[in-house]
Parts: C-alpha cells; sequence; structure tokens
C-alpha cells in the first residue's frame, strides 16, 4: 500500500483548536517535522483539514 509523507511548514499560532488537534494526532509538533502514513481515507482527511500548514508527497 502506498504511504503518504507529510511534513508541516507552518507554525501553530492562531490556529483553531481543531487544527493543532489534527496535527499532534498526525504526529507533527513543530515546523519542520516529517511524519509517513499510511494512505487511508482518515489520514487524507486529516490531510485535508490541514492541507495550508502541510505538504504531501506519496512513497513507496
Amino acid at each position: 500500500m502506498a504511504q503518504l509523507k507529510v511534513q508541516q511548514l507552518r507554525g501553530l499560532v492562531g490556529l483553531k483548536q481543531n487544527q493543532r488537534d489534527t496535527l499532534r494526532t498526525l504526529g507533527l509538533k513543530r515546523i519542520g517535522d516529517v511524519v509517513v502514513k499510511e494512505d487511508r481515507p482518515e489520514i487524507r482527511g486529516m490531510v485535508n483539514t490541514v492541507r495550508h500548514l502541510v505538504t504531501v508527497e506519496e512513497v513507496e
């Protein structure tokens, strides 16, 4: 199954609480953090919630 590489580009200051919680659930804590997650609908939904704060790449 494909995987997604998610990198946080922006900070948490001034964000809504649900966006902060979503970043924390993804495992991102600070600018520049990178996590690799399975490509599942739940992860896609979380990434969509914070799409303006992260970059996403597909990884094999």
